[in-house]
C-alpha cells in the first residue's frame, strides 16, 4: 500500500494556501540568514553630448567677392552710371514740365539732350492718331568731276525705307524712323511759311539736311565722285482712306509742301562719306 494510506501514520501537510513543502537543506556554505541573490538591470547612462557644430560663415558676393583695386574700380563705374542717370531723368522732366525759369534760361542744352533721339512723343495715345501716308523726297545739285553742276531727279526715300522693311523680320531703327522722325521734328519747329519756330528751329534744319546728305550719298547721287553742293526736300501728304462703315468723309487729292534749296556745308559731306565707308 502507498504510505499516504497508512491510518494515523500518514503526513498530512496543513491545510491553507500559504502552505508549502518545507525547504530543503541549505546549500553548503551558506547560513540560514543568506538570502539568495537577484540580478539587477544595469542603471541606463545618457549619451554623450553632441560637440557644437560651428555655424558656416557666408562667403562674400557682388563686389565685396572682387579685389580691392576691382572694388574700386566697379564702385566708380556704378557712380558714373548713377550720376548720368539722374542727368537724364532731370533733362526729361525739364522737357516735359511746364514753362519755368530753368528752362527758359537753360532752355538750349535740354533740347540738345533731348533731341533726336529722346523725344517725347504723344501721337500714339491722342483721341486721333495720325491717319496719313508722308513721303519724305529730296533732290540735289550735284558737282561733278569734270566740275560742272548737275540737277538730279526726286528720291523717294520714304518709298525706299518702305522697301527696305518690306518682308525683314527684323528692320533696323533708322530704317523705320530716322526719315520720319527727322521730318515730323522739322515741321513740328517751323510755321507753314517754313520759319523757324523757337530755339529747336534750326537744329531740325540742320538735323533733317544731314540726313538727307546721307541717303543721297548712300543711293550714289550723281554718279561716282559727284559730291553734293544743295538739297531740296519736299513731302506728299496722303490722307489713309477711311473704313467702309465710317460715315468720315476724306480728300483723296496728295498735299505737296516744298521747301527751298539748302546749301550743304562741306563738314555734312565728310560726314556722310565716313559713315557710309563705316558701312
Amino acid at each position: 500500500m502507498d504510505e499516504y494510506d497508512e491510518g494515523s501514520k500518514a503526513r498530512h501537510l496543513p491545510d491553507g494556501p500559504d502552505c508549502s513543502l518545507p525547504e530543503g537543506p541549505a546549500s553548503a556554505g551558506s547560513t540560514p540568514d543568506s538570502t539568495p541573490s537577484t540580478d539587477q538591470d544595469p542603471v541606463p547612462q545618457a549619451p554623450p553630448a553632441d560637440p557644437p557644430v560651428p555655424v558656416p560663415v557666408p562667403a562674400p558676393t557682388g563686389i565685396a567677392s572682387l579685389p580691392l583695386r576691382s572694388q574700386v574700380v566697379a564702385a566708380l563705374a556704378l557712380a558714373v552710371v548713377a550720376v548720368v542717370a539722374c542727368v537724364h531723368l532731370g533733362m526729361v522732366f525739364l522737357h516735359v514740365a511746364p514753362s519755368n525759369t530753368v528752362t527758359k534760361q537753360h532752355g538750349r542744352a535740354i533740347d540738345d539732350w533731348i533731341y533726336p533721339e529722346f523725344e517725347q512723343n504723344w501721337k500714339l495715345f491722342a483721341p486721333n492718331p495720325l491717319q496719313q501716308n508722308i513721303d519724305v523726297q529730296v533732290r540735289a545739285q550735284v558737282r561733278g568731276a569734270d566740275g560742272g553742276i548737275t540737277e538730279t531727279g526726286w528720291y523717294d526715300l520714304s518709298a525706299l525705307d518702305g522697301a527696305a522693311i518690306d518682308g525683314n523680320l527684323l528692320p533696323s531703327h533708322t530704317q523705320q524712323n530716322e526719315l520720319r522722325r527727322a521730318w515730323d521734328f522739322y515741321t513740328g519747329t517751323h510755321d507753314n511759311q517754313n520759319r523757324p519756330m523757337g530755339l529747336r528751329g534750326d537744329l531740325s534744319q540742320r538735323y533733317l539736311r544731314r540726313v538727307v546728305v546721307l541717303r543721297l550719298d548712300r543711293e550714289g547721287a550723281g554718279g561716282k565722285g559727284a559730291v553734293v553742293e544743295s538739297v531740296q526736300v519736299r513731302s506728299r501728304t496722303t490722307n489713309v482712306p477711311p473704313p467702309k462703315w465710317s460715315e468720315e468723309q476724306v480728300s483723296d487729292t496728295p498735299v505737296l509742301r516744298e521747301l527751298p534749296w539748302w546749301t550743304v556745308p562741306e563738314e555734312d559731306v565728310t560726314d556722310a562719306r565716313t559713315e557710309a565707308s563705316a558701312r
